[in-house]
């Protein structure tokens, strides 16, 4: 539960897509909820005005701040006081919308929480990364795996030095949904996904990729220098990659294998990152989050199980249930919100947040991403075995 105190109010969120049939809306606004300092109180929930503003009434919306379309949601509440105005606002739509609606609620001095991949083309997000500075506003990217406790934990044990230099990094995403072509009977999750104007340059390095890309420089804090790219397209035909295999060479020397495919049969959603260093390794697994596997050279294998207390101050912060009940995906999305939630309260306080500093991406790790992206693209398509990544500072 949220400490409301320092405002005496609930922050105002509005939310931009995620209405009728669409799944990350739902996650968004169960993750505000378990934050409990939340209230969704404005929307414009569908790119179709009749079906966003239906969308808002099943959700009890008040009828002055359920918006046909995203443009009215920023005009409208940009002329409100800022006693009545939204706080932040989260922008769930797919990938092509996410630069001109996060652009247009910086410059009016929103804050923002976003999904990946943060906009379409590395050149937007070099723009994004810009305004978001010179508007001063915060900016959340939901790569909510980071936000899992066991995550936290991976991140100290190999920031901190404890298991040594980093030698090599394998993350990998598996995925078998896409394999039967779902965007043929018109399901929508698949169908944008599946389609250039509203993905981008890539469906699977994009969609699933990123969160490998997101994933190791979390808990390394490595930066890709180049890559070596195999891009696949197994469905026939299917505009972009359902499949990527790329070899990295991080800044440092350490050396990485990133694998994502959604035609990997029988897979789920079996995110798994291993990092091997000089005096030990890790692996985790999104399916089973709440343990991490520590191995040392010449020791039994040791499983670190969230909510005990030998695990680091930031895991345990990232904990809300006591051990041996499990916690899940909407918990971890909900520590983005947690995160987001105090550095905006803090701001609106006029103040900074106390120690520890907000724990959330950024709209610079966005950047880096479709830099990662577009890398991989041109890699793929490139004669070269190395290529260097994109500069998207």
């Amino acid at each position: 539960m949220s400490d409301t105190s320092d405002l005496g109010r609930r922050l105002r969120l509005a939310m931009v897509g995620g209405g009728r049939d669409a799944f990350i809306g739902a996650v968004h606004r169960m993750a505000a909820a378990l934050e409990g300092g939340i209230e969704l109180c404005a929307g414009a929930l569908s790119a179709t005005p009749e079906k966003a503003l239906a969308s808002g009434r099943d959700l009890l919306l008040p009828p002055e701040r359920n918006y046909p379309d995203w443009q009215a949601l920023v005009a409208d509440e940009s002329t409100l006081p800022p006693e009545k105005r939204v706080d932040l606002v989260a922008i769930v739509t797919p990938n092509a919308t996410h630069f001109p609606i996060a652009k247009a609620c910086a410059e009016a001095g929103f804050h923002i929480l976003c999904d990946k991949p943060m906009t379409r083309t590395l050149e937007e997000a070099r723009t994004l990364v810009r305004v978001v500075r010179e508007q001063d506003v915060i900016f959340a990217l939901t790569h909510n795996y980071t936000g899992y406790p066991m995550v936290k934990q991976a991140r100290h044990l190999v920031r901190s030095g404890e298991l040594g230099r980093v030698l090599k990094v394998v993350v990998e995403y598996p995925q078998g949904w896409l394999l039967g072509a779902p965007e043929k009977a018109g399901q929508k999750q698949a169908a944008w996904r599946t389609d250039p104007a509203q993905a981008g340059c890539s469906c699977c390095i994009g969609d699933i990729g990123s969160h490998c890309e997101n994933l190791s420089h979390y808990i390394t804090g490595l930066e890709m220098k180049e890559i070596c790219a195999d891009l696949t397209t197994f469905v026939p035909g299917r505009a972009l990659e359902d499949d990527g295999n790329i070899l990295v060479r991080y800044e440092g020397g350490a050396k990485g294998i990133l694998y994502a495919s959604q035609v990997s049969s029988g897979e789920e959603n079996n995110l798994r990152i291993r990092v091997y260093c000089s005096e030990g390794s890790l692996e985790w697994r999104q399916e089973e989050p709440n343990d991490l596997q520590v191995r040392r050279e010449g020791e039994p294998p040791a499983t670190w199980r969230r909510g005990n207390p030998y695990n680091c101050a930031a895991a345990a912060r990232a904990t809300t249930l006591p051990p041996g009940h499990p916690e899940g995906f909407i918990d971890a999305f909900a520590n983005i919100y947690r995160g987001v939630a105090r550095a905006v309260r803090a701001r609106l306080a006029g103040a900074e947040p106390a120690s520890p500093k907000p724990d959330f991406p950024t709209v610079e790790d966005g950047a880096r991403g479709m830099a990662f992206i577009e890398s991989a693209v041109a890699a793929a398509a490139s004669d070269r075995k190395w290529f260097p990544l994109k500069e998207w500072r």
